[in-house]
């Protein structure tokens, strides 16, 4: 791979992460605290429960990300799913926990890197195969949290995409289809609205 091209994929990537790290945090910013650790009526997951596991799985593959197995023996998983009742103060430290591990290992790599081998429960992938991987796992998540986020808020929903009706005005205007740009206006938001809305 040519050192012109890998930056740019991995910046991408670290851009894709960003943008559905923040819209998880929209989500958060949408729901009172007892909602942070409430299970909805069909037995889903809480947000808590999804932001351990998903802070445990990123501490763990990115803590020594090319030259350790991504499974460490010191991550508990199961643990992570267990119901949990936190305020948003330690909800929000576990989750930067783990993506702090993760921006930090992108954030070393370079354009050699890319074609390097990391074991994931003693299974050889590429680097750039593991990152695809990761990165589908967490937008998967970030989906779950932002379908939980706004069963909680009902009407009070707040899009954190394009709204229902808006294709036609954003399409005019599409300026947040790069990531960068789109995590970047979902921040703003949620720093302007962080004091959530109390049912």
């Amino acid at each position: 791979m040519s050192t012109e091209t890998a930056p740019t994929l991995i910046s991408s990537i670290r851009a894709e992460y960003e943008r559905y790290k923040a819209l998880s945090e929209g989500a958060f910013a949408q729901v009172n605290d007892a909602d942070l650790c409430a299970r909805t009526g069909d037995g889903t997951n809480s947000i808590a429960v999804l932001v351990w596991h998903l802070s445990g799985n990123l501490a763990s593959r990115f803590t020594d990300f090319l030259t350790t197995d991504g499974e460490k023996p010191w991550r508990k998983r199961d643990e992570e799913f267990s119901a949990r009742v936190v305020s948003r103060d330690e909800l929000l430290k576990k989750w930067e926990l783990g993506w702090a591990v993760l921006f930090s290992a992108l954030d070393a790599l370079t354009d050699e890197d890319l074609q390097r081998v990391v074991m994931i429960r003693k299974q050889p992938l590429r680097v750039h195969q593991a990152l695809q991987r990761s990165l589908a796992h967490a937008s998967y998540h970030a989906g779950q949290i932002v379908l939980i986020a706004r069963s909680f808020c009902g009407e009070h929903w707040k899009s954190l995409t394009i709204p229902p009706g808006g294709s036609q005005a954003y399409n005019s205007d599409p300026k947040f289809e790069q990531a960068g740009g789109h995590a970047e206006k979902l921040r703003a938001s949620t720093d302007a609205s962080r004091e959530p809305k109390q049912k």
